[in-house]
């Protein structure tokens, strides 16, 4: 794949924000820095990035949202805000077998898509 500017605006964008806009936000930030870029080499750009799996996209109902991670990773959604979080969880191996036992499936790979409101603050890590 070739990396034009407008790819390479794109993708900027997507690592700085760390977050999943869609193509309209990606559109108008874009402007807003100034950047000369229109909607329809938006959406062809990011359709282009998402085919080639350098970035994900999230089909939602309210339309789709793209993130600038591409490795396997899980998603939780605020029920309130609507925010997402990446979310890099292991599955313990027992439960894996468990599933795999009960569908007939190997699991090669998985996501999960939680959804939940903010209650509180996450939990420090342990050192």
């Amino acid at each position: 794949m070739r990396l034009s500017r407008q790819r390479r605006m794109v993708l900027d964008l997507l690592w700085a924000e760390k977050s999943h806009l869609s193509a309209r936000d990606i559109f108008e930030k874009l402007n807003d820095l100034g950047r000369n870029i229109g909607h329809t080499s938006v959406y062809q750009n990011l359709e282009a990035l998402q085919s080639a799996g350098v970035i994900e996209c999230l089909d939602r109902a309210n339309g789709r949202l793209y993130g600038y991670r591409s490795d396997p990773h899980s998603h939780i959604t605020c029920l309130e805000s609507g925010a997402i979080e990446d979310l890099d969880v292991e599955l313990p191996p027992d439960l894996l077998r468990q599933i795999e036992e009960r569908t007939g499936f190997r699991i090669e790979s998985y996501t999960l898509n939680l959804t939940g409101r903010r209650c509180r603050r996450p939990l420090e890590k342990q050192p």
